[in-house]
């Protein structure tokens, strides 16, 4: 028994929904006995949304350029809007659309400033030019004035020479000769202590003749010292005592120094003149059996032949007579001033002078302020000159017999210590005559000799002149003997057996 299909439940329209209507009677298609039918066809058109209006472009300023080529922009996408598939679908209820909020027109920036875009023209053709023609310099209408030229000498005939080398060189002057015989080689020692330092009696002769000087100075250091107390009231015997004790400055090094370079003008020798001179020191000192080190070698600037022996080591000689001595006369002039320091003479002699050395002062002192005083009265009156001649008479003799003729000692003195002087000088000689240089000194003197005959032939030749010979006192006061008298004396150290 057939029933008819009960009707299927309905489903409430939402009134907002399209109505689709419903297809004709009679349309072919599978109907399904059970769903219910719905209208079949194309589905109804969706509102599309409107594109939205285009953004107003700023138009560029009007130039006389042509505007640059407006490209085409793509169109505004579009929502896509679903399709349905073969199979039938329930109406989908469209989504809620919430509206826009209003924009505002966007507005676009103006360009800036620089010119509008241009399209890059078609290459044009090259313009024909002619050839660029430099103008001609103006030239001057005279020619300029001829400057001299330097004009080279002529190079001599002959075979083309290398490439030049500079200014010629300076030919080395030949030096002393060097025929010293140099019996101990470089590094050897020999130090015989009893001929280090000695004493002999030409020393202790120059200390006796100092005595008075020494007393007189004495004397003036006492009358200072006493007017110094009286002043500050420092006792009178400490200056006397610190003068005593000032004659350990002899052998001071320190003090020698100082000796030397301002009272003596020595120096000290160069590089190149300390290579020439300490071998032969070294061979002179070796010969004595001396340590050469303890002494100090010094030069002095002159153009005269000269060495000195002075305080307690202090050795020098002239430039002249390391630049023109053989080195054998050098050696022998060396060793004569080490017989100075060995027999004791240059210290005596410098501590003499140094002790009589107030005396002298004040001997100076007194002798210029008589003559001062005595032409001062002459101007006024020769009475009061001839008085005042009488008053120091007067005062001389008083101090002479106060001192028990001291200042007349004073007087001869000079003449006692040149011959001392001179005596000193032979016994150097034989110092350096007994080392074996007793020849070469022979020569040196001889050299000397010529030297001096030549200059009174010189003096002779500018005055017109005989050159004048020294008195006998001048001989007398003189601390050197002649050179015949120091030749005779080196006669005996020449012979062969010696």
């Amino acid at each position: 028994m057939n029933q008819s299909p009960e009707p299927g439940p309905e489903y409430p329209q939402d009134p907002r929904a399209p109505q689709y209507p419903h297809s004709p009677q009679g349309s072919q298609g599978p109907q399904h006995p059970e769903s219910p039918q719905y209208p079949q066809g194309p589905p109804p058109a969706y509102p599309q949304q409107q594109a939205p209006p285009p953004y107003p472009v700023s138009l560029p300023p009007a130039t006389g350029h042509p505007q640059p080529e407006q490209y085409p922009q793509p169109p505004y996408p579009q929502p896509q809007t679903p399709q349905p598939g073969p199979h039938q679908q329930y109406p989908q209820q469209t989504p809620y659309q919430q509206p826009a909020p209003p924009q505002p027109p966007y507005q676009q920036p103006a360009p800036p400033p620089q010119a509008p875009y241009q399209q890059t023209p078609p290459p044009q053709p090259p313009y024909p030019q002619a050839p660029y023609q430099q103008p001609p310099y103006p030239q001057p209408s005279a020619p300029p004035p001829a400057y001299p030229q330097y004009q080279p000498a002529p190079a001599p005939a002959g075979p083309p020479a290398g490439p030049p080398a500079g200014p010629p060189a300076v030919p080395p002057q030949p030096g002393p000769l060097d025929d010293l015989d140099y019996q101990n080689a470089p590094g050897t020692r020999l130090h015989l202590k009893a001929h280090q330092r000695s004493t002999d009696a030409t020393a202790f002769g120059q200390l006796a003749l100092h005595v008075p000087g020494f007393l007189m100075s004495l004397m003036v250091v006492l009358l200072l010292a006493t007017l110094l107390e009286a002043l500050s009231g420092l006792p009178y015997w400490v200056p006397t005592l610190l003068w005593i004790a000032s004659g350990a400055l002899v052998f001071h090094r320190p003090s020698e120094d100082f000796f030397a370079r301002h009272l003596l003008r020595l120096q000290r020798p160069l590089p190149h003149e300390l290579a020439a001179l300490a071998p032969v020191w070294r061979e002179v000192t070796a010969r004595a059996g001396v340590d050469g080190d303890r002494y100090e070698l010094w030069i002095e600037d002159s153009d005269h032949l000269n060495a000195y022996a002075a305080a307690g080591h202090i050795v020098a000689v002239t430039r002249y007579a390391l630049d023109k001595l053989p080195r054998s006369q050098l050696a022998a002039v060396l060793a004569h001033e080490l017989g100075h320091h060995t027999g004791g003479h240059a210290w005596s002699g410098l501590l003499g002078w140094w002790y009589s050395l107030p005396g002298r002062v004040a001997w100076q002192v007194i002798t210029a302020v008589t003559v001062f005083v005595i032409r001062f009265t002459s101007f006024f009156s020769y009475l009061a000159a001839g008085l005042m001649i009488v008053f120091v008479g007067m005062f001389t003799l008083l101090t002479i017999t106060a001192t028990y003729g001291l200042p007349l000692l004073l007087l001869v003195m000079p003449y006692f210590m040149a011959a001392v002087g001179r005596r000193a000088e032979l016994r150097a000689d034989a110092h350096a005559a007994v080392l074996g240089f007793a020849p070469m000194l022979a020569q040196m003197l001889h050299g000397v000799m010529v030297q001096e005959e030549q200059a009174k032939q010189a003096v002779l030749a500018q005055t017109g002149k005989p050159f004048t010979e020294p008195g006998t006192l001048s001989r007398l006061l003189s601390t050197h003997p002649d050179h015949r008298t120091r030749l005779h004396h080196l006669q005996p150290y020449m012979q062969p057996g010696r």
